[in-house]
């Protein structure tokens, strides 16, 4: 659940990634994953325990960008990644690491912005890789 705090940032409250992951079940949504010409492992792969476990709470800010970008581009939709907005993903994130260490009006980390713009670009660069 998200309620506007007095900044107008976005302030959440319960377990909004619960409520996510249930969408996703319903909907019978998974992850799909892009092959990359190298090859891992599953065990040289590790997701928890190598990104997950090492970042819990740089995730979590990432995943809160996730939620306000969507409210604020998309609202009253299912979240999810609209690429056919904003696809500057290195001058965005250029912009925000101006301004690292503060947040941003919407109550966002700056630096979590850098970071979702960087994964945004990581993925792209993955699946061109590819074509």
């Amino acid at each position: 659940m998200k309620i506007q705090d007095t900044t107008g940032g976005i302030k959440f409250t319960g377990d909004y990634i619960d409520e996510e992951v249930e969408y996703f079940q319903e909907n019978n949504r998974g992850i799909k994953f892009t092959d990359t010409p190298i090859k891992f492992t599953r065990k040289q792969t590790p997701i928890f325990s190598g990104v997950l476990n090492y970042f819990p709470d740089a995730i979590r800010e990432v995943a809160q960008c996730s939620f306000v970008g969507n409210e604020q581009h998309n609202p009253n939709t299912p979240l999810h990644w609209d690429r056919g907005k904003s696809g500057d993903e290195l001058d965005a994130l250029a912009r925000h690491l101006l301004e690292a260490g503060t947040i941003d009006s919407d109550g966002i980390r700056h630096s979590a912005k850098v970071a979702w713009r960087a994964l945004a670009n990581l993925q792209k660069e993955i699946e061109n890789s590819n074509e």
